[in-house]
């Protein structure tokens, strides 16, 4: 598994599903079901205060988990993708690729 940051540009449903992205130009589309979860962050590292009640972009993380193939390409391989999004200023970006996940070619 890769980790890093990288910025993509994801289209959403308008209930704030991912549907397609494009990263390093190029575009690919989400193949399956999404999934969706949250992850704590070190905000006191970054903020002075955290609002009480605060939760989603303060103190935790939007995590998505995304598989998809990339347009354009004949029988193109899944890839497995977690992209997070900054709730303040609306931007993705990616933050994992999963090589384990990724389907397995036969020689």
């Amino acid at each position: 598994m890769g980790m890093f940051s990288a910025s993509v540009d994801v289209v959403c449903t308008p209930t704030g599903v991912p549907l397609q992205l494009d990263w390093e130009g190029r575009h690919y589309t989400v193949c399956a079901e999404p999934i969706r979860w949250y992850e704590r962050r070190q905000w006191w590292a970054e903020e002075q205060r955290a609002p009480l009640g605060s939760g989603p972009g303060i103190v935790d993380h939007e995590i998505w988990r995304v598989q998809v193939r990339q347009d354009g390409i004949p029988e193109p391989e899944t890839l497995t993708l977690d992209l997070t999004r900054h709730v303040r200023s609306g931007r993705w970006r990616l933050l994992r690729i999963h090589d384990a996940l990724r389907p397995q070619k036969s020689a």
